[in-house]
């Protein structure tokens, strides 16, 4: 199962919009998706006592990452980094086996000209740094609220294609690293 990460925690966000538009994609290629949202993050999570004893209510979103197949982030950029509340989440995972050897995708949102390029960077330096494989196709969303329509869905047909060609790319990066390590286990 894939897992889409929305990278923040925002009421109504453009990302939660992008990750919408990215389940109905991987919905055509029928791959399942879990959905984790950090709007629904547990609030005693951000106690200072997590760091030493999780919550039980956080129990369901470090399982959907431990069971994901693959990880496709999507992050906006705030203040030209990546959303504070999705660096905690990472902080908050099992370590090191929530991403050791795990594939994992970027898109990026945001307001400004670059797409969130930053903040895909910075992500990609963690995910490296935890020995995640990375997937190289990155879509970086620049200007999101001109490309959102009344809706919430991408207006540009060839945004979506991007998406879909992202999406499909990825599945099959994940397949072959599959395949990959049950060759060397065999």
């Amino acid at each position: 199962m894939m897992t889409l990460l929305v990278g923040t925690n925002r009421p109504g966000s453009n990302t939660r919009k992008v990750v919408s538009e990215l389940e109905r994609l991987y919905a055509e290629i029928q791959v399942p998706v879990a959905v984790v949202d950090l709007a629904k993050l547990p609030l005693d999570l951000f106690l200072p006592s997590s760091y030493g004893q999780k919550p039980a209510g956080f129990s369901p979103f470090n399982d959907a990452i431990l069971a994901s197949s693959g990880i496709h982030v999507v992050t906006p950029e705030y203040n030209g980094s990546v959303p504070g509340v999705l660096k905690y989440f990472i902080d908050m995972l099992k370590f090191p086996e929530s991403f050791e050897h795990r594939p994992v995708c970027f898109t990026g949102v945001a307001a400004g000209m670059w797409g969130a390029l930053r903040p895909v960077e910075q992500l990609q330096a963690i995910f490296g740094y935890r020995n995640a494989y990375l997937y190289p196709e990155r879509v970086f969303l620049a200007r999101i609220g001109d490309l959102l329509d009344d809706h919430g869905r991408l207006k540009d047909a060839e945004l979506v294609d991007r998406l879909r060609k992202q999406a499909a790319g990825f599945v099959d990066f994940v397949e072959k690293l599959r395949r990959t390590s049950l060759r060397k286990a065999a």
